[in-house]
């Protein structure tokens, strides 16, 4: 009888090498679903924390995968810095991220009427980022490779939490020890002092006061006063946005750019503060595009 293996009978099968053991575990799947899969994941704070918002949602894709091949998209949502809008809002979001193949961490944070406003919105957000490199070394798929997405509040918070590693420690405390391969900003405020001074009474709740009355603030929280120029960014936002100009977009583009540093501003003509993250409007597929594409490449 012919052997299955393909070897002749009796003959001793050569034991792998150290370099093709490794080789061989490295190729082998670690994870195979048949649908995304959703956990809860807290992540630690300083002081006192609130466990039922202190934590984030982690995606993992459908599929087959091996170690060290799944990119992580860190999506942080927006609604004001205020509690009538959470992570749960941005669930749709995170769903079609992952159904795009990446996986997808949903932070939830305090926020204005929950325990949050100053410094605890900001410094909750901080900390959620400096616990993704934990969340990496945990999931043996995750590649290391990391976007941090966020819209409107949440893209103010991810482009000055996500640059924080060039800077020194600050009122705020120590920064997170985590650098993202790049900053995705949706309709963002992302120079908080002009957005301010064109009457954002939501930032001044959420900082505890203006410009004039809390310039220290400003300072530490304000992505255009905060730029880390090893870190790309792209900026996108709706030319009919009148939540937030687009034109705070494009200043902090320039601001980069000035800078030394990597920035594109994608200006979508006719999108809103919130129809381009809308599903089934004219932009939105463009959007997951640019977010997913280049972690895909």
């Amino acid at each position: 009888m012919a052997s299955c293996s393909g070897s002749a009978p009796g003959a001793e099968r050569k034991p792998l090498s150290i370099d093709e053991s490794s080789l061989a575990q490295a190729q082998a799947p670690v994870s195979q679903r048949s649908g995304p899969e959703i956990s809860r994941v807290p992540y630690p704070v300083a002081g006192n924390g609130d466990a039922s918002q202190n934590w984030g949602d982690l995606y993992l894709p459908a599929g087959v995968h091996k170690a060290d091949s799944v990119p992580l998209v860190v999506l942080i949502h927006g609604g004001a810095w205020h509690r009538s809008i959470g992570a749960g809002d941005f669930s749709y979001f995170a769903q079609d991220l992952v159904g795009r193949g990446v996986a997808v961490y949903n932070i939830e944070y305090r926020r204005v009427g929950s325990g949050g406003g100053w410094p605890t919105t900001f410094t909750d957000v901080a900390s959620a980022l400096g616990h993704i490199p934990d969340i990496v070394d945990q999931t043996p798929e995750l590649s290391g490779k990391t976007e941090v997405v966020g819209h409107s509040a949440g893209a103010q918070l991810a482009t000055w939490a996500g640059s924080q590693t060039a800077h020194p420690e600050h009122q705020l405390g120590k920064y997170p020890s985590f650098k993202p391969d790049r900053i995705v900003a949706l309709s963002g405020p992302l120079d908080m002092t002009n957005a301010t001074n064109l009457s954002d009474l939501d930032m001044v709740n959420a900082v505890g006061g203006t410009p004039l009355t809390a310039a220290s603030r400003y300072e530490d929280v304000d992505p255009i006063q905060n730029i880390d120029p090893s870190i790309p960014v792209v900026a996108v936002h709706g030319t009919a946005d009148t939540t937030v100009s687009w034109q705070n977009s494009q200043r902090y583009i320039q601001a980069l750019l000035q800078a030394g540093g990597n920035g594109r501003l994608d200006l979508l003509y006719g999108d809103t503060h919130g129809s381009l993250i809308t599903s089934g409007t004219v932009h939105y597929q463009y959007v997951m595009e640019t977010i997913t594409d280049s972690l895909l490449e």
